[in-house]
């Protein structure tokens, strides 16, 4: 009788029960979230050898990073939506496996056009990945426990795109069995093996109660629209600037207002567009998304400039390269753990004084870039990258929490996916924009005059972040 009783109970609850994330199940998400990011910024140290190796031209070596960048944005949302549909364990552990897959074919691609061709698909396997990974934390925690969770994806985020500059020079110095750039690849493999086990073993299904198909021309245009956004400001200046470039820009304010008026079209016949124009409704979102924009320009500019400064400028090996940045890491891992309590007690004007704190240490590192050239190395940079660091471990973090704070979570596929998608078209503008301007100075100006002027804009881009921070929701539901 007891036996018939427990099984009915656990019958009637089971259905009913909310999914929980445990310790090692978000552990696993958030593996998951570092493997795409640090790929995007590893490469940066690589660079060289790749040339060398392969005999690549410029412009390929620009496609190696472009093509990994773009591939990802384009499909981000598309991922995001699949898991809504689908199931986003199962989609975390399909594009787990194939991430591991394609970096497995990067390591051991015999040409430049076969790595390029492999970075796409790395791209597109991440796509289907990250997205899951704040629709399980948004769909499988509550309360102070998503808080928690939601800090330490942003420390994760930020952390994994400065250790990946780090780990790719410590790579290639290592030169692991003859592998070289070789390895910046194959160490994805037997990480991912582990992912897949850990997932498999921990993470809940998720999914949304009411899953919305798939809105094919919504999913075209979006492509479309970023594609000729992307495309031509990645490649055109290392091609330079050929014929397609200009027709594909003059294209791209067009495909982007079909894109929104379909949408809007779909939304208002109650169907289901792959970006809810009423998503953009909810005011943190909105406003949040209005910083990460720049923010992620600033950001993903000022990691490529500074990699091909030390090592082609300052004539640092890679590893040297890297580890000149790891105090940046380090204060905003440190800093970015104390972020849920300040924000507690603060709001989000924590956000404001890390905008302040950034601009303070980017200040220094112009200023030690000035004094110090040729022989701008750890010692020199570590101030200035500490203070970084740390503004950026203010700011990152919490963004990521009042974006996504007021998102169902029957739509945390497509809202994370939204956000994801407009972060990392923004680090690969960051390359575009900054990264062309620096390498467009060197000849005029030299390289010491053309890194302090591209660090000069990007102190223009963090007033402006620190600016939008003032309208962001005073508190974090």
């Amino acid at each position: 009788m007891t036996d018939t009783r427990t099984v009915d109970r656990k019958a009637t609850r089971s259905p009913t029960a909310p999914p929980v994330l445990g310790g090692i199940g978000l552990f696993t998400v958030l593996l998951g979230a570092a493997l795409p990011l640090i790929d995007f910024f590893i490469v940066n140290v690589a660079l060289p050898t790749i040339e060398r190796d392969l005999s690549a031209s410029e412009a390929v070596l620009e496609l190696v990073i472009a093509g990994y960048g773009v591939s990802y944005a384009v499909l981000l949302v598309l991922g995001g939506r699949l898991g809504d549909m689908f199931g986003r364990r199962r989609l975390f552990l399909a594009g787990m496996a194939a991430f591991g897959l394609t970096s497995l074919a990067c390591g051991l691609a015999p040409t430049a056009w076969t790595l390029v061709a492999a970075r796409v698909a790395q791209g597109a396997a991440a796509a289907v990945m990250l997205p899951q990974v704040l629709a399980t934390i948004q769909s499988a925690t509550q309360g102070p426990r998503r808080a928690r969770a939601m800090g330490l994806y942003g420390a994760t985020a930020g952390l994994s795109m400065v250790a990946g500059q780090i780990l790719g020079g410590v790579l290639i110095a290592a030169d692991i069995a003859g592998t070289e750039w070789r390895s910046v690849f194959l160490v994805n493999v037997p990480v991912v093996l582990v992912g897949l086990v850990l997932a498999a073993r921990t993470l809940p299904e998720t999914r949304s109660q009411h899953p919305e198909p798939v809105d094919g021309p919504g999913t075209v245009l979006l492509a479309v629209s970023l594609l000729t956004l992307l495309v031509p400001l990645t490649e055109g200046r290392a091609a330079g600037w050929p014929l397609w470039t200009w027709p594909a820009l003059a294209a791209f304010p067009f495909a982007a207002a079909a894109f929104y008026l379909v949408e809007r079209r779909a939304d208002r016949q109650g169907r289901t567009p792959l970006v809810p124009p009423s998503l953009f409704a909810l005011t943190s979102l909105r406003r949040g998304l209005a910083m990460i924009l720049p923010f992620s320009i600033g950001f993903s500019g000022f990691m490529f400039v500074i990699a091909v400064a030390l090592q082609q400028g300052a004539g640092l090996e890679p590893v040297t390269a890297g580890l000149a940045l790891a105090p940046m890491a380090v204060t905003f891992f440190v800093v970015s753990l104390c972020g849920p309590r300040l924000v507690t007690r603060y709001g989000t004007r924590v956000v404001t004084v890390g905008g302040l704190v950034q601009a303070v240490g980017v200040t220094l590192i112009v200023l030690a870039a000035q004094r110090s050239w040729p022989d701008l190395g750890v010692a020199e940079l570590l101030p200035g990258a500490a203070v970084a660091g740390a503004g950026q471990a203010l700011q990152l973090p919490i963004v990521f929490r009042v974006i996504l704070s007021e998102v169902p979570p029957a739509r945390a596929g497509v809202g994370s996916g939204v956000m994801i998608t407009a972060q990392q078209s923004a680090l690969a503008l960051g390359v575009a924009t900054l990264g062309s301007l620096f390498l467009a100075l060197i000849p005029g100006m030299g390289m010491r005059d053309a890194l302090v002027t591209t660090l000069l804009v990007q102190l223009a881009g963090i007033a402006l972040t620190t600016l939008l921070s003032l309208r962001l929701p005073r508190t974090i539901s």
